[in-house]
């Protein structure tokens, strides 16, 4: 049996405590901000731009094929949203609510992302969306541009006026850390907006808890996932 000498175990047990308090973060949703790094866009943008220029001077041009950045929305829920996780959870009514409180903290993610799932169904209403201004309304779908009801795995958004990626074409993503993360390739663009940047692809995760308070409640918790650059196909 191996012998270990004090100053040995004790660099052991410390690397081991080090792993398990991590994991323990990790685990209970309670991360710290600077643990994830935002999105480099000043590189994105110098990269998606690179490639496309690339791209657009082959003797057939694009053709139907680009190169983006993919990122990712998703649908915040409000029982994650606990003050035992590090939510603000106050209470909190609003225009459209019609006195209903919900936690501060699931308003402004529902703000930021479009809707949000409800704990428990309004009038038959799962799902919270975000008029505008401080104003919300109760709703029965999520949906992108006009009626179009969001698909998990399939359903994407793009910039307004995104060349050759616009509203209602279908998509085909060959990078493989997007398939990966959401185990589909295929993809419709369901929704367009100013919000975006150019040759930004933002896919639809589905219905998730939040990774975390802060800025994490932009991330759901069932990925790690920020960011990928890909090779688009339309169809």
């Amino acid at each position: 049996m191996e012998t270990l000498t004090y100053r040995g175990a004790n660099r052991r047990t410390s690397r081991f405590l080090i792993r398990w308090l991590i994991a323990a973060v990790v685990t209970s949703g309670i991360l710290p901000q600077r643990i994830q790094a935002d999105i480099p866009w000043p590189e994105v943008v110098q990269r998606v731009k690179k490639e496309n220029d690339l791209l657009a001077r082959r003797a057939q041009g694009h053709s139907g094929e680009y190169f983006v950045v993919c990122t990712l929305y998703y649908t915040p829920m409000e029982s994650g949203f606990r003050a035992d996780r590090g939510f603000d959870a106050t209470p909190t009514t609003a225009s459209g609510l019609h006195g209903r409180k919900y936690p501060r903290d699931f308003l402004r993610a529902v703000k930021k992302e479009g809707f949000g799932r409800l704990r428990e169904p309004v009038n038959g209403c799962d799902y919270l969306r975000y008029n505008g201004g401080r104003s919300y309304a109760f709703v029965r779908h999520v949906v992108g541009r006009g009626t179009d009801v969001l698909v998990p795995r399939f359903s994407a958004a793009t910039r307004r006026g995104q060349r050759g990626l616009g509203y209602g074409v279908l998509l085909e993503t060959l990078g493989a850390t997007v398939m990966s993360v959401f185990r589909s390739a295929n993809w419709k663009v369901i929704d367009t907006g100013g919000g975006l940047r150019r040759w930004q692809v933002d896919l639809y995760w589905g219905e998730d808890e939040p990774l975390g308070p802060g800025r994490l409640m932009a991330r759901p918790r069932g990925t790690e996932f920020e960011y990928a650059y890909s090779i688009v196909r339309t169809k």
